[in-house]
């Protein structure tokens, strides 16, 4: 009757939990951003698989390799397993644990008197169980597994947004690579036609119709021109090494497969960017940090059920016997019962600074989620603009090139027929090349704003990840890899 009444009661006093209950943190969100009208309802973002509209192959299938391979994503696939295995191990402690025993000795008596004669030797065994539960009166386990679920879900949240800036950065250099193969290409033009031009004037300094100087100044800035080219492919280089690494592989792995040029990626535009309370749902570092707000108020519940009694049932059972088949029959069996019941009574103020120190970890969280938030707003508004001036300055510089291919034209043929200048052909010459590079280098921007943007609106990988899968599989003989290597 007594362990019927220990029971409930203790069943009772179990629903009690101390702390906070989490709830969702209310965040004033402007209604629209500074680009759209209020009268214009907005569209929501459209980000599966924005990098697709891009139209260009190579890089669909680069994104699906450095998703695949790329160690940064396994290292966050790695995290998520342990979380998962954290959070069975904490779930664990709501329930009761049972251990078994079992021992085999040889003993020998002798009497401790005079002349007093050994006993033979004997064999002793025993086995038992011991089992205990602790009851968590005030919730400090049940505290516990919800912030490790909080946990659990931040890590998910954080393979998200490792994702997010895998795809984003892959893009990237990519459209970066191919930029820099047209800069080199366009390069190598200038300067072939401007080696033309300094052979047209050698060929007139010949007839007496220009000087040595003029075929020395058309030379030097085919050369100038020409010299531009090595930096270009070692920043070209360097775009590739980056993609290899990113997909997991050596830096020259991409190489020979990236050589033939193609053009430079251009999105399909204009793209909806919904409106900015979208950010909380659609951006996974956001979500991440309110995942970890949550964790640490779970957490503060934790420490304060620690300032309070703890009660733990436990029991064990053991039997011995001089033969092991007797065990079970012709033995001896003890067994005993009960509560333990824990107190804190004095412990220098540490459990309640533990509570203190609790909160003010919360706080931080809270303040980080906040942060987030408001980095996220940065960031979209600042690529909507970035990408809306860099789309009028395009068209200002596509006109500029187009203008300055028509006076260099007019320009030779003139210098040809004697009606200029050798100065006018090549100011005419190095001003075009200068005008093509900057619209080559605007076409780079905007694919670079286009990406910039959909990183911040929260576009990343949605297909499936597997996270269950380990990178090292344990065998008798050693560790070894589960994955691909990484140099291929």
């Amino acid at each position: 009757m007594r362990l019927t009444v220990l029971v409930l009661t203790s069943t009772a006093l179990a629903g009690c939990v101390v702390g906070l209950d989490y709830q969702k943190p209310f965040l004033a969100m402007p209604a629209n951003w500074s680009d759209q009208k209020k009268a214009t309802p907005a569209k929501p973002p459209q980000l599966s698989r924005w990098w697709q509209r891009l139209r260009d192959p190579e890089l669909n299938a680069l994104v699906e390799e450095a998703v695949a391979g790329n160690l940064d994503v396994a290292t966050a696939k790695a995290k998520i397993r342990e979380a998962r295995a954290n959070y069975r191990e904490t779930a664990g402690t709501l329930l009761p644990s049972v251990d078994g025993s079992a021992s085999a000795t040889r003993n020998k008596n002798s009497s401790s008197t005079s002349g007093g004669a050994a006993s033979d030797p004997y064999s002793q065994y025993q086995a038992g169980f011991d089992a205990s539960w602790e009851l968590d009166l005030f919730g400090a386990n049940r505290r516990s597994v919800e912030a490790a679920r909080y946990g659990l879900d931040a890590s998910v949240e954080e393979l998200r947004s490792t994702l997010l800036t895998l795809v984003g950065d892959v893009a990237s250099n990519y459209a970066q690579a191919r930029g820099y193969q047209a800069r080199i290409q366009l390069a190598q033009r200038a300067a072939a036609s401007q080696k033309e031009t300094a052979a047209l004037t050698r060929t007139m300094a010949q007839a007496g119709m220009s000087t040595a100087a003029d075929v020395a100044k058309a030379m030097g800035q085919a050369s100038s021109t020409e010299a531009d080219v090595p930096a270009l492919q070692a920043s070209y280089a360097q775009s590739v090494h980056r993609l290899s690494v990113l997909t997991g592989r050596a830096p020259a792995a991409l190489t020979e497969r990236l050589k033939r040029s193609a053009p430079i990626p251009a999105p399909r535009l204009p793209i909806p960017t919904g409106i900015p309370a979208d950010v909380l749902l659609s951006r996974p570092d956001v979500r991440m940090a309110e995942r970890q707000y949550a964790q640490y108020t779970a957490r503060i519940g934790q420490a304060e059920a620690a300032r309070y009694p703890s009660v733990s049932l436990t029991g064990d059972i053991d039997t011995s016997a001089f033969k092991v088949g007797d065990l079970g029959k012709n033995s001896t069996i003890g067994w005993s019962f009960g509560p333990t019941l824990s107190v804190p009574i004095f412990n220098a103020g540490q459990l309640k600074a533990a509570v203190e120190v609790a909160k003010a970890q919360r706080d931080q969280y809270f303040i980080a989620y906040r942060s987030s938030v408001l980095t996220a707003l940065e960031e979209v508004e600042n690529a909507i603009v970035s990408l809306r001036q860099e789309r009028i300055r395009n068209a200002k510089l596509a006109s500029s090139a187009k203008s300055y291919g028509n006076a260099a034209r007019l320009e030779r043929s003139r210098y040809q027929s004697g009606e200029t200048s050798l100065l006018d052909v090549l100011d005419a010459e190095r001003s075009l090349y200068s005008a093509e590079d900057d619209l080559l280098q605007s076409r780079i921007s905007i694919a670079a704003d286009y990406i910039a943007l959909n990183k911040a609106l929260g576009g990343g990988w949605d297909g499936a990840v597997d996270s269950a899968k380990p990178e090292i599989v344990d065998v008798k003989t050693g560790p070894r890899l589960a994955s691909k290597p990484m140099v291929q």
